[in-house]
């Protein structure tokens, strides 16, 4: 499992450099194509809150993803003070070119196995998912502050 989480972080490295971005440009960038293949739109506070960042960091983020054309900001329609970030109509496919070898292997992968398997293999991965994430916040706080 740690190989596998190891693998993940440097793939994600990987892909980033490749798109021209940083990991955390392209974390947050996930979670704006998640919104959206959800039908959501989400403001840049949003993002702040999913990503763990700053409103300031999250500032330079849609910065840089604005300039590299992976999205815009727009005022949101009930709160003008407000700003949706909406992705730009070829950046998914943009995106999606670049872990085209990933999809398919699982693709590929995924095809050994039976619904029942498959469904075992979900439940696994999202309770295993939950449980890394108590873990995680237990540890942020625990941890010391600045020194």
């Amino acid at each position: 499992m740690d190989r596998m989480i190891a693998t993940a972080q440097f793939g994600q490295q990987d892909i980033a450099r490749r798109l021209g971005l940083n990991v955390t440009d392209l974390t947050c960038l996930g979670f704006l194509i998640e919104a959206s293949m959800a039908g959501e739109s989400l403001v840049a506070g949003d993002l702040a809150e999913r990503a763990r960042l700053t409103t300031g960091a999250v500032t330079g983020v849609l910065n840089r993803l604005e300039k590299a054309d992976y999205i815009r900001r727009a005022p949101d329609p009930g709160d003008r003070r407000r700003v949706v970030v909406i992705m730009e109509e070829t950046a998914q496919e943009r995106i999606l070119a670049v872990y085209a070898p990933v999809y398919q292997r699982l693709t590929a992968l995924f095809a050994d196995y039976e619904a029942d398997e498959i469904a075992v293999l979900t439940d696994w991965f999202t309770r295993a998912r939950g449980l890394f994430e108590e873990a995680l916040q237990e540890i942020r706080e625990e941890s010391p502050g600045p020194q």
